[in-house]
């Protein structure tokens, strides 16, 4: 299966889905002109590696910054994940979040509320 490697830009994060490796990074700001158009060949990518998913699975999640229809989007990515983990394979997704950024810690926490796959959240210290 072909690695998904996106180029991040101010307004989109990047991303580096690697199947061979059950790797997948999101990373930088989310607020794209179009939320769904730019999370939708994740979503496909997610789709098929489903499909034949390594036994274990790691999510590195990195945002700065994403707004609200980003926060759908994303959701729609951590519900395909949610499908992989309900098939018996270990998933696990790390949020990571600036030490003073309550925020985004937050957002974390409630997507860990939403998604029955685990989370660990992870502090960046300066």
């Amino acid at each position: 299966m072909e690695p998904l490697n996106i180029e991040g830009t101010p307004k989109t994060p990047s991303i580096k889905f690697i199947a061979e490796e059950g790797v997948m990074e999101i990373k930088g700001r989310s607020i794209p002109e179009n939320s769904i158009e730019f999370y939708k060949p994740l979503v496909d990518w997610l789709e098929s590696y489903a499909k034949d998913p390594l036994k274990k699975t790691q999510v590195n999640i990195q945002l700065e910054y994403f707004n609200t229809s980003s926060s759908k989007c994303i959701l729609d990515v951590f519900k395909k994940l949610e499908a992989i983990h309900k098939s018996k394979h270990d998933v696990v997704i790390n949020w990571f979040y600036e030490e003073d950024d309550e925020d985004m810690l937050e957002a974390g926490e409630d997507y860990e509320s939403i998604i029955r796959v685990p989370f660990k959240m992870v502090e960046i210290v300066d």
